[in-house]
């Protein structure tokens, strides 16, 4: 009903299958996450395997827009070492000085990059990229292509692949090593 209500910001109208979620947090090192972000938990399908894998003194920090899934967020996970906001993910540098992250360790996103003008994507990556810590990931989910040339633009290091057990085809986007100078990469700005 949400991706119906509101089609550019709910990235699909299904869940992420168990095989995506098990795609996309392969690998990870959770003994030395402790600062976790994700954009656009949803319903929280990710959400739920972020923290049954995070260490006991993590946080998890979800952004969400969607005031319906904040709620069900809130009711579904009533877990300490998570806090939802309801924000968009171009408010990352303001929300994690509110909580005094210097860095993150790791940022998940499933938002649309591509249905969002590309002012605020790359406003967006600008932001993870700075946020990072020097071994933190940026693992992104989308249901198109477009992200790739700005995460390259982005990270030294990009490894993408599919994941095809999912209702619909998911392409995956594991980056590291944020470039130097990102915060100065060219923005295309808003038209008039």
């Amino acid at each position: 009903m949400n991706f119906i209500k509101h089609p550019r910001m709910v990235g699909t109208f299904a869940v992420s299958s168990p095989a995506l979620v098990r795609r996309l947090l392969d690998g990870v090192d959770w003994s030395n996450r402790r600062r976790v972000v994700e954009f656009g938990p949803g319903v929280g399908t990710i959400t739920g395997a972020v923290l049954d894998a995070m260490a006991p003194e993590a946080r998890l920090l979800a952004i969400e827009m969607n005031t319906d899934f904040v709620r069900e967020l809130a009711l579904r996970f009533p877990d300490p070492r998570l806090e939802i906001v309801n924000a968009s993910a171009a408010d990352l540098e303001g929300e994690l000085a509110a909580r005094q992250w210097a860095d993150t360790d790791l940022v998940i996103s499933g938002i649309p990059f591509s249905t969002m003008p590309a002012y605020v994507r790359d406003g967006i990556l600008d932001a993870v990229a700075q946020s990072l810590a020097p071994e933190g990931e940026f693992r992104v989910y989308q249901y198109a292509n477009h992200v790739l040339e700005p995460l390259r633009a982005r990270f030294a290091v990009v490894e993408r692949e599919t994941e095809w057990r999912n209702l619909v085809p998911v392409r995956l986007f594991r980056c590291r090593q944020p470039l130097i100078g990102t915060g100065e990469t060219e923005r295309s700005a808003p038209s008039s």
